[in-house]
């Protein structure tokens, strides 16, 4: 177990070695999926996706994946993660 300051602790190492990536504030498109349920008793769902773009942050953060690091840079804009859209650069600042 890795234990990085007081509020993250790392369970094991996924293919990619532990790497940080610094405080990031930067503009790209969101995108919002709503999750549909189908009418009736069934249990399917559909996606619905909206988008939008504005400058938000990301905190530092200290983590491993099984995703190549490049794979990591060339998707960021397209993977999900959250941010306040309320006060977007202030959460981390």
């Amino acid at each position: 177990m890795i234990t990085v300051g007081k509020m993250l602790e790392l369970q094991g190492q996924g293919r990619e070695p532990v790497h940080s990536h610094p405080l990031l504030v930067h503009t790209h498109d969101h995108y919002h999926v709503a999750h549909v349920h189908a009418s009736g008793m069934t249990p399917d769902f559909t996606h619905q996706a909206c988008w939008h773009a504005h400058e938000h942050d990301h905190n530092q953060v200290t983590h491993s994946h099984d995703y190549s690091r490049l794979n990591e840079d060339e998707h960021h804009d397209r993977r999900g993660h959250i941010h306040d859209h309320a006060a977007p650069v202030q959460a981390a600042m």
